[in-house]
Protein backbone atom coordinates (compact mmCIF):
# COMPACT_ATOMS: atom_id res chain seq x y z
CA UNK A 1 0.00 0.00 0.00
CA UNK A 2 1.45 3.33 -0.98
CA UNK A 3 -1.00 5.69 0.68
CA UNK A 4 -1.87 6.32 4.31
CA UNK A 5 -4.91 8.50 3.71
CA UNK A 6 -8.12 7.09 5.05
CA UNK A 7 -11.52 8.68 4.67
CA UNK A 8 -14.37 8.64 7.13
CA UNK A 9 -16.77 5.84 6.23
CA UNK A 10 -20.47 6.60 5.72
CA UNK A 11 -22.96 5.24 8.18
CA UNK A 12 -23.47 1.47 8.02
CA UNK A 13 -26.16 0.17 5.69
CA UNK A 14 -29.05 -2.03 6.75
CA UNK A 15 -29.65 -5.35 5.05
CA UNK A 16 -32.59 -3.87 3.13
CA UNK A 17 -30.42 -1.00 1.89
CA UNK A 18 -27.72 -3.44 0.78
CA UNK A 19 -30.34 -5.50 -1.02
CA UNK A 20 -31.53 -2.41 -2.87
CA UNK A 21 -27.97 -1.48 -3.87
CA UNK A 22 -27.25 -5.03 -5.03
CA UNK A 23 -30.24 -4.75 -7.37
CA UNK A 24 -28.84 -1.50 -8.80
CA UNK A 25 -25.35 -2.95 -9.08
CA UNK A 26 -26.38 -6.16 -10.84
CA UNK A 27 -26.25 -4.61 -14.32
CA UNK A 28 -23.05 -2.63 -13.72
CA UNK A 29 -19.73 -3.52 -15.31
CA UNK A 30 -16.48 -3.13 -13.32
CA UNK A 31 -15.10 0.41 -13.67
CA UNK A 32 -11.74 -0.33 -12.05
CA UNK A 33 -9.55 -3.41 -12.47
CA UNK A 34 -6.79 -4.18 -10.00
CA UNK A 35 -3.91 -6.05 -11.63
CA UNK A 36 -0.35 -7.10 -10.89
CA UNK A 37 0.66 -3.72 -9.42
CA UNK A 38 -1.89 -4.20 -6.64
CA UNK A 39 -3.56 -1.46 -4.67
CA UNK A 40 -1.49 1.61 -5.56
CA UNK A 41 -2.23 5.26 -4.90
CA UNK A 42 -3.27 5.63 -8.54
CA UNK A 43 -5.78 2.78 -8.28
CA UNK A 44 -7.20 4.20 -5.04
CA UNK A 45 -7.51 7.62 -6.68
CA UNK A 46 -9.36 6.06 -9.63
CA UNK A 47 -11.75 4.25 -7.28
CA UNK A 48 -12.29 7.48 -5.33
CA UNK A 49 -13.03 9.45 -8.50
CA UNK A 50 -15.39 6.77 -9.80
CA UNK A 51 -17.27 6.73 -6.50
CA UNK A 52 -17.58 10.50 -6.56
CA UNK A 53 -19.07 10.40 -10.04
CA UNK A 54 -21.22 7.26 -9.80
CA UNK A 55 -21.78 6.55 -6.07
CA UNK A 56 -22.09 2.79 -6.80
CA UNK A 57 -19.29 0.97 -8.63
CA UNK A 58 -17.83 -2.47 -9.19
CA UNK A 59 -14.12 -3.15 -8.74
CA UNK A 60 -12.60 -6.31 -10.22
CA UNK A 61 -9.51 -8.07 -8.85
CA UNK A 62 -7.67 -9.73 -11.71
CA UNK A 63 -5.98 -13.10 -11.23
CA UNK A 64 -2.59 -11.35 -11.29
CA UNK A 65 -3.45 -9.10 -8.32
CA UNK A 66 -1.10 -9.68 -5.36
CA UNK A 67 -3.79 -9.15 -2.69
CA UNK A 68 -6.65 -11.50 -1.99
CA UNK A 69 -10.31 -10.54 -2.17
CA UNK A 70 -10.85 -10.41 1.59
CA UNK A 71 -7.87 -8.13 2.11
CA UNK A 72 -9.10 -5.88 -0.71
CA UNK A 73 -12.64 -5.83 0.73
CA UNK A 74 -11.23 -4.36 3.94
CA UNK A 75 -8.59 -1.99 2.55
CA UNK A 76 -10.46 -0.36 -0.33
CA UNK A 77 -13.48 0.82 1.72
CA UNK A 78 -11.16 2.02 4.50
CA UNK A 79 -9.11 4.16 2.11
CA UNK A 80 -12.00 5.48 0.01
CA UNK A 81 -14.61 6.08 2.70
CA UNK A 82 -17.02 3.70 1.00
CA UNK A 83 -19.11 0.75 2.12
CA UNK A 84 -18.69 -2.77 0.80
CA UNK A 85 -22.13 -3.77 -0.40
CA UNK A 86 -21.25 -7.14 -1.88
CA UNK A 87 -18.29 -9.40 -2.61
CA UNK A 88 -18.88 -12.05 -5.26
CA UNK A 89 -15.89 -13.93 -6.53
CA UNK A 90 -13.25 -11.28 -7.10
CA UNK A 91 -15.71 -8.47 -7.74
CA UNK A 92 -16.48 -5.86 -5.09
CA UNK A 93 -19.57 -3.66 -5.16
CA UNK A 94 -18.86 -0.37 -3.37
CA UNK A 95 -21.15 2.49 -2.41
CA UNK A 96 -20.40 6.00 -1.19
CA UNK A 97 -23.11 8.68 -1.23
CA UNK A 98 -22.26 12.00 -2.84
CA UNK A 99 -24.44 14.83 -1.46
CA UNK A 100 -23.00 17.22 -4.07
CA UNK A 101 -24.56 15.31 -6.97
CA UNK A 102 -27.75 16.75 -8.42
CA UNK A 103 -30.77 15.33 -6.59
CA UNK A 104 -32.18 13.71 -9.72
CA UNK A 105 -28.92 11.76 -10.25
CA UNK A 106 -28.35 10.55 -6.67
CA UNK A 107 -28.94 7.01 -5.58
CA UNK A 108 -31.63 7.19 -2.92
CA UNK A 109 -31.14 4.41 -0.36
CA UNK A 110 -34.24 3.80 1.73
Amino acid sequence: MTTDTKKKPPRPLTNDQKKQLRRYGHALNPLVNIGKEGLTATVLQEIDTSLQINELIKVKLLNTAPLDKHQASLEIPAHTGSVLVQLIGKTLLLYRPNPKRPKDKRIIVR
